[in-house]
């Protein structure tokens, strides 16, 4: 692997290169040589989520390709904490930043193809709405349900993400995971001990690739049931504001929105945010609201349900990062 020379270090909107072998952030030294993706210090997150606010990373890396991202992580070695982003829904960065290292899955890790037998082939960066729509195009019918889900393949790998029914560990063949010393490892469904909205996978581990299994379909009428799940979302879930889909867990036998709304909470505001009028279980960033607003009021919604119908909701949104 050659050494980055100075010529060939990526850009930041100074025109200065954002990182050097050793980079300084704060008190911190990273010291780091050979890597060809880009890494920012003390990196703006509230751009990169879906509600629109939060503090920075100290560390941004948006690695070339799976070989950059293993070197980086190895030199790294474990002495820092270290987060995946994906497309940043399902996510509240917090005010006070995210400490340690965030890595970032672009262009490189978004790919989407079709390997024989039914299964599809996957970039931990790819989103659901491109994974359904390639196998659509390949009569791989079973991974509709992905279109209704906004993320990543690494996102919804790890917290066996569903919708409408279905979830990852119906689907998953295995994944392919960097851990944070830069090895990485091959897992199946099994290894990841699935439950709802949760897996085994240590933090920290960054999902490069997955196979999903489908089975044999017509692209029509596997078309149909996307159009389907994309029309129910846009009826249902107020997708055109700055909003982290949805925030709490179903309970078991029951639905989260119902009791949000049966505790009053609907429309409930607390400085910036608001529980949304049009699905209760959804949080919304209503112009200036801080990550502070924002987990505050699901807080606030959870004391209420409590109180009032005696139900303990968990998050589903992650919280990271600093208060």
């Amino acid at each position: 692997m050659k050494h980055v020379q100075p010529d060939d270090w990526p850009m930041n909107d100074s025109g200065m290169a954002p990182f050097s072998d050793v980079e300084e952030c704060g008190d911190m030294t990273l010291d780091v040589s050979d890597i060809r993706g880009k890494l920012t210090a003390k990196a703006p997150l509230a751009k990169l989520v879906w509600f629109k606010s939060g503090g920075h990373a100290d560390w941004l890396f948006e690695p070339a390709d799976l070989e950059d991202l293993k070197n980086f992580l190895e030199q790294v070695g474990g002495r820092l904490p270290v987060m995946g982003l994906g497309l940043g829904s399902n996510l509240i960065i917090r005010d006070g930043g995210v400490p340690g290292i965030v890595i970032r899955l672009g262009k490189p890790f978004s790919i989407a193809e079709d390997i024989g037998e039914h299964v599809m082939r996957c970039g931990g960066g790819a989103s659901g709405i491109l994974v359904s729509s390639t196998a659509r195009d390949a009569g791989i019918a079973g991974l509709e349900f992905l279109r209704g889900i906004p993320g990543t393949v690494g996102g919804f790998v790890r917290m066996n993400g569903g919708a409408y029914g279905r979830e990852v560990s119906d689907i998953l063949v295995d994944c392919d995971v960097v851990m944070p010393d830069g090895n990485c490892v091959s897992l199946t469904a099994q290894d990841l001990e699935y439950s709802y909205r949760h897996s085994a996978l240590l933090d920290g581990a960054i999902v490069v690739s997955a196979r999903f299994k489908g089975e044999p379909g017509d692209p029509t009428v596997i078309g149909a049931e996307m159009d389907r799940i994309a029309a129910a979302r846009e009826e249902s879930q107020p997708l055109r504001t700055k909003t982290g889909g949805s925030t709490f867990k179903n309970p078991e036998g029951g639905k989260a929105w119902q009791l949000v709304d049966a505790a009053g909470c609907r429309g409930l505001t607390l400085g910036g945010a608001q529980v949304s009028e049009k699905h209760t279980n959804f949080l919304i960033n209503t112009g200036e609201a801080t990550s502070a607003d924002i987990e505050a009021l699901g807080e606030e919604v959870r004391r209420r349900v409590m109180n009032s119908e005696g139900v303990d909701l968990e998050w589903e949104i992650k919280r990271v990062g600093r208060p």
